[in-house]
């Protein structure tokens, strides 16, 4: 046997001889391998959820907009943002910027009215001296007296308007004016967003005008949010709602849902359905507007029962379910019959009682 052959002959071996103590290991480590066991989970007492989630934020139901009656500019503010007002209280004094236009008409309406004023005075003077002299009738005469008086009349019109255009304000009103600007309902001051010396145009049919400050009522507010369209058809009117907001720890608020709209939007590619729902808050609790939130919508829910771990329960072909007991010393198949779950917990109506260690099938440990 030549050198190449017996070296070819060596390598073989050592192979076979590799082999052959690798499958021996391989033996020996299965026999020794600690054997597999299954943890168990007790069956309890506990409440279960049927719930679908809806986001939004918290938000007051009343939130006006308050607004001048008149243009011109913020001469006084009276409230900031957080302050408690009631209705009529003073929010802004604006001063009047006069139209040109309109300042101009209402000087010439009221030169006029003064022309017409005293040229009925001087016929009703004139006429004057000739009932007295027995010239003319008492009936005749009443014309001319009716005349002076519209004339005083659609002067003190006149001169009103004119007050007004430049001051907002006319001396029949008395106290009230335009340029004072006040809180139509009772609440708190959420935003101001003007300053002293900003200009501010008045509300009318034409423009919505600019907003001195907003004011809501904070004791009355509601989870605003949307819910998916596959979930929508599951809600009704009164359904109760867990609400649990980001910036408040620790704490869950309940509401009542109120309204479900009847029309969807699409938000990012998905059908959503705008909710709203009355928020119960203990009296005196203060919840700032504006909080991004979260609502558990309950579809369903039953308090006090049987529940197991949705991770003990196991399903034949036929989509009977069963779980396996502890009982004296091994695990036993066990039928049951299950209710209602939320994913994580279900219901159990008959096949196992409370305490009962079922297996979890699913997570084996070795022992």
């Amino acid at each position: 046997m030549n050198k190449g052959c017996f070296t070819s002959v060596v390598i073989f071996v050592v192979i076979v001889l590799i082999g052959a103590g690798g499958l021996m290991y391989y033996l020996w480590s299965e026999e020794n391998t600690d054997p597999v066991s299954f943890r168990g989970k007790n069956a309890e007492i506990s409440t279960i959820l049927d719930k679908s989630v809806a986001t939004g934020s918290v938000q007051p139901r009343k939130e006006i907009q308050i607004k001048p009656q008149v243009s011109g500019i913020i001469k006084e503010l009276y409230v900031e943002a957080g302050d408690t007002v009631t209705e009529g209280d003073l929010i802004a004094k604006v001063q009047v910027i006069p139209d040109m236009i309109s300042l101009s008409n209402a000087e010439n309406r009221a030169d006029r009215a003064l022309i017409s004023m005293e040229n009925a005075q001087l016929d009703y003077d004139r006429n004057e001296a000739l009932l007295e002299q027995g010239v003319i009738a008492p009936a005749e005469f009443q014309g001319f007296q009716t005349a002076l008086n519209n004339a005083i009349e659609e002067l003190e019109t006149a001169e009103d308007n004119l007050q007004i255009v430049k001051e907002g304000v006319s001396k029949k009103s008395g106290s009230a004016t335009l340029t004072l600007v006040r809180s139509t309902i009772n609440g708190m001051i959420l935003d101001v967003p003007v300053k002293e010396g900003n200009s501010v145009i008045e509300t009318n049919n034409f423009n919505e005008g600019t907003t001195i400050a907003s004011v809501a009522d904070m004791e009355d507010l509601m989870f605003l949010g949307n819910i998916d369209e596959s979930e929508v058809e599951k809600l009704k009117n009164g359904m109760e709602l867990i609400v649990t907001i980001g910036a408040v720890e620790g704490r869950s608020f309940n509401a009542e849902l109120e309204y479900i709209s009847p029309k969807g939007v699409d938000l990012n590619g998905a059908i959503q359905f705008e909710i709203k729902a009355a928020m119960n808050l203990d009296e005196g609790e203060f919840i700032r507007a504006g909080y991004s939130a979260n609502a558990d919508v309950v579809l369903d829910k039953v308090e006090d029962v049987l529940t197991i771990s949705e991770s003990v329960v196991q399903y034949r072909k036929s989509g009977e379910s069963f779980v396996e007991k502890w009982s004296e010393g091994e695990w036993v198949e066990t039928d049951v019959v299950l209710g209602l779950s939320d994913g994580i917990h279900v219901e159990v109506t008959s096949g196992v009682s409370e305490g009962d260690s079922l297996k979890l099938w699913n997570q084996p440990i070795k022992i």
